[in-house]
């Protein structure tokens, strides 16, 4: 009897401990930095691409969306 009583209660115990719900204060990139202003990784760095400049960001952007994702222009004639 007093087995089942111990099992019964570590059972419990693990079911209440999948409730409990950890704190999300931590979630997300904290920084101040501005998207052009890069990692400092030359890894990640597209050729022809100045860290910290704007437009050239933009650029790069604009090339990206254009040649990667509109089909139309991707489709042959």
């Amino acid at each position: 009897m007093r087995q089942i009583a111990l099992t019964l209660s570590a059972v419990a115990l693990t079911l209440l401990a999948a409730c409990g719900e950890k704190p999300q204060a931590q979630a997300g990139i904290r920084s101040d930095k501005p998207a052009q202003a890069g990692t400092g990784v030359a890894a990640f760095t597209e050729r022809g691409w100045t860290a910290g400049d704007h437009a050239s960001w933009s650029n790069h952007l604009k090339a990206r969306a254009n040649y990667g994702m509109n089909d139309h222009q991707r489709a042959p004639k």
